[in-house]
């Protein structure tokens, strides 16, 4: 059995979710689209369950945690796609936000008696998905007058949250506080917004990256809060062998050895989501120090400098993000962002609970 794998602390997700609780007083809804950030939708949807809501990004995500017993809301942030959807988010009780005309539409046209809840997405300066706020009072009045739908809520996302004085995340605060509607539930802050910008925090925060333990931040800066990384994904060295000064390592020579050297082979690659390429030098934990990755990631293995590490050899734990070793450094020397180190881990590598 190969030995990539990520593994999950159930512990570091609820103290995450804790951390969220003490920012704010508002209910949390927890994102839990593209499998739980990668961690497993169900697991963290199960492991949650003090979260108020969840939030996923389509129908069959929605369906998925239902079929495993979810009760929470689910909410459905781009609401559906087609039509043919809408009979089955009433009969699941789903809750879509509603982004375009062509949905209003939609539902229009239904003849159910299921009623559902549902959320109007407002463009408050994102300029992806929702309404322009002028037409928010004529949106509201056609989904008002629809047997099908039960609370209205308005919704927002900001686009430049962890940027602490933007002035363009005050606009679209000011902006969504300016659309009044007696009774709506209201949902504007996602984690950067959470942590920086109280006045967003309205009914609903959405934290998602701060669940699973990391924040969009400056590298080497300290976070705002205390996070616990939620997955580790670790291997084992599969080979130890000494080579001499000048051997060149790995596909197309691009690293040659400075002088004799132990160099370790890691059972992990870009097969299993580790990024290939790399804009400024990485490492991984092997026995609590630092190995920097040399020459090119391969699909199922990667080479390491073992210089630092006194007696490594076959067998050995490394750690390439998590516990000790945070994504967020890892995303930055990839010239990426945690997410898509989070998000883009294959199906073929195992998820284990942490004992």
């Amino acid at each position: 059995m190969r030995p990539a794998c990520a593994s999950l602390d159930a512990v570091a997700l609820a103290h995450n979710f804790a951390e969220v609780r003490a920012l704010t007083k508002a209910r949390i809804m927890a994102i839990v689209k593209a499998n739980g950030y990668g961690h497993g939708l169900v697991w963290v949807a199960k492991t949650l369950t003090k979260a108020d809501a969840f939030g996923v990004a389509s129908l069959e995500e929605g369906l998925e945690l239902r079929a495993a017993g979810i009760q929470q809301e689910i909410c459905l942030l781009e609401g559906f796609f087609d039509a043919r959807e809408i009979p089955v988010i009433l009969h699941h009780g789903l809750t879509p936000v509603i982004h375009d005309h062509y949905q209003v539409e939609a539902l229009k046209a239904v003849r159910a008696e299921q009623r559902c809840d549902a959320w109007i997405k407002v463009d408050t300066g994102m300029h992806r998905l929702g309404f322009d706020p002028s037409e928010i009072p004529r949106v509201v009045a056609d989904l008002n007058a629809l047997p099908c739908i039960a609370r209205l809520g308005l919704l927002s996302h900001l686009a430049c949250a962890e940027e602490v004085d933007s002035a363009a995340t005050q606009h679209q605060i000011d902006t969504f506080e300016k659309l009044v509607f007696p009774g709506f539930r209201r949902s504007l802050a996602n984690s950067a917004g959470i942590v920086h910008w109280r006045a967003a925090h309205a009914d609903f925060v959405r934290p998602g990256l701060m669940l699973y333990g990391a924040l969009l931040k400056a590298p080497n800066t300290p976070a705002p809060v205390r996070l616990k990384p939620v997955m580790t994904l670790h291997s084992r060295l599969i080979s130890v062998r000494w080579r001499r000064a000048g051997d060149a390592i790995g596909y197309g020579g691009t690293y040659r050895c400075p002088q004799d050297m132990p160099v370790g082979v890691v059972g992990v690659g870009y097969g299993d989501g580790y990024p290939r390429e790399f804009h400024t030098g990485v490492s991984v934990l092997v026995r609590g120090r630092r190995a920097p990755v040399i020459g090119r990631v391969s699909m199922d293995m990667l080479t390491i400098d073992l210089r630092g590490v006194a007696g490594a050899q076959v067998g050995d734990e490394v750690i390439l993000w998590g516990q000790g070793l945070p994504v967020e450094e890892v995303a930055h020397a990839a010239g990426t962002i945690p997410y898509t180190l989070l998000c883009g881990l294959t199906q073929r590598l195992p998820r284990r609970e942490r004992p």
